[in-house]
């Protein structure tokens, strides 16, 4: 089955930032990585608008680790965030000049380190890494969404008002009714895969499409893909 294409793709930046995102319980840390302070900026706010998506809504643990930083430098930093709809909870540094400053601002300087998983590996967000996976043993209800930089494993349902945003892969294993968007970070060879896709917005990198109105099949396992510049979905069956 076919779908209409309502986006082009994004398109991505091939040269590395040095950024690097980790999933983790709060939201998405972020790392800033080794540069001069305006580099650093500049690589975030285009990592920033390739891949607003996946950012939008989301809410972000910056960790500076030893570097130095002013109030002013920060604040640029949190309305630059600020103008993407993306939240700063938190910022880690182990300079005591920066957590003061950041104390100042009344954000956390502390966020509680959960148990390490697979969620939580460094993962370079470009199509050509090795993305580690989330897998979550739970149904997703309305007002609830879920965003990791690599794949993602639902086992449960994916009900109306719900939405999941992964940069690699998404599999339900159960109903796709909410939103669901793959290769948020700009990679057109991500697939969705569920037991019954039905979805309120399929995305696949910049790739936009809906679930034809009316429609009446079977349901079977299906999985989505870009091809030919649109989203198709066929039937999903193991090898």
């Amino acid at each position: 089955m076919c779908y209409n294409d309502a986006a082009m793709p994004e398109k991505m930046s091939g040269a590395p930032d040095k950024i690097t995102i980790k999933g983790i319980r709060q939201g998405l840390l972020v790392i800033l990585g080794d540069g001069q302070w305006p580099s650093r900026v500049a690589a975030l706010q285009a990592r920033l608008a390739n891949n607003l998506a996946f950012f939008q809504g989301g809410r972000v643990v910056l960790n500076l680790e030893s570097r130095r930083v002013s109030r002013a430098e920060l604040e640029e930093i949190r309305a630059l965030l600020a103008a993407h709809d993306v939240e700063l909870m938190a910022v880690l540094s182990t300079d005591l000049s920066t957590r003061s400053v950041v104390g100042t601002m009344g954000l956390a300087g502390d966020v509680d380190a959960p148990p390490r998983r697979p969620a939580e590996t460094p993962v370079e967000s470009t199509p050509e890494t090795l993305l580690e996976g989330l897998v979550i043993r739970k149904t997703l209800r309305s007002g609830q969404d879920l965003r990791h930089p690599g794949h993602i494993v639902v086992i449960g349902d994916v009900n109306p008002g719900a939405e999941i945003i992964a940069g690699g892969d998404i599999v339900v294993w159960g109903k796709v009714r909410g939103v669901v968007h793959a290769g948020a970070m700009g990679d057109e060879r991500a697939v969705i895969c569920a037991l019954d896709l039905q979805p309120t917005q399929l995305r696949i990198a910049g790739h936009i499409t809906v679930s034809p109105e009316g429609r009446r099949r079977k349901t079977q396992p299906e999985m989505a893909s870009v091809q030919d510049g649109q989203i198709v979905a066929v039937a999903w069956r193991g090898k």
